[in-house]
């Protein structure tokens, strides 16, 4: 299987994210900004960092870069499509998911190792864990505020489409502790947290973050 892993002037996290991939058990596909064609990959990850120096607004630029025209498509389509912290926001921004995400409310950098709750574990990129099971992976945004209007709101949580909540004190102020969502069709996910940087004992606070990836690779094989 592979997984394309786009990289935008100023993505951070892009190496972090393929290396997860790999330790996943797929092959990593470097997919630039400039592309104008997926290069036949069976899933994207769009990585955390500051595309395109967050001008504007946080993944407002990078909404309009090249590649995303074939990944809406594709998206559209069923492809699988992850969006961590900055990546997340270029999904908003792309109309991918709803709502948005905003300065945090105590207007500081969080960087944390935080637990968070599995609350949909249907989607492609979450099979792997148990609705309600526990996990930490670290975090780190200055704007990952997630905001919508309460009719979105409530449409999320009737259709199960909250992926993650945070467990114990909201960290940067988001509606109903929502750490992440999924679109109707389940196959698009975006996440504040950051499962990449816990896919190694050595190296995260756990390895929490790997099964993202595995289920991504067991619902290609089952598909």
């Amino acid at each position: 299987m592979k997984v394309g892993v786009v990289s935008f002037p100023g993505s951070l996290d892009d190496g972090d994210a393929a290396r997860a991939v790999r330790l996943a058990g797929a092959e990593a596909v470097r997919l630039w900004h400039g592309d104008d064609a997926l290069r036949d990959v069976d899933a994207v990850v769009l990585p955390g960092g500051f595309s395109y120096g967050d001008y504007l607004r946080c993944g407002a630029i990078a909404r309009f870069a090249p590649v995303m025209a074939p990944l809406v498509d594709a998206a559209r389509g069923g492809l699988p499509v992850l969006g961590i912290c900055n990546g997340f926001q270029v999904l908003c921004e792309s109309h991918l998911l709803p709502g948005a995400l905003i300065r945090n409310d105590h207007r500081k950098f969080n960087c944390v190792d935080q637990e968070l709750e599995v609350a949909n574990a249907a989607t492609v990129w979450t099979s792997g864990y148990s609705a309600g099971q526990r996990v930490v992976v670290p975090l780190k945004n200055g704007e990952g505020g997630y905001v919508a209007d309460d009719a979105t709101l409530d449409r999320l949580e009737a259709e199960g489409r909250v992926v993650v909540r945070y467990v114990g004190d909201n960290p940067n102020g988001s509606y109903r502790s929502i750490a992440g969502i999924t679109n109707e069709r389940g196959n698009v996910v975006g996440l504040m947290p950051h499962p990449e940087h816990a896919v190694e004992e050595l190296t995260g606070p756990s390895t929490d973050g790997l099964t993202f990836f595995t289920s991504v690779l067991s619902a290609a094989v089952s598909a």
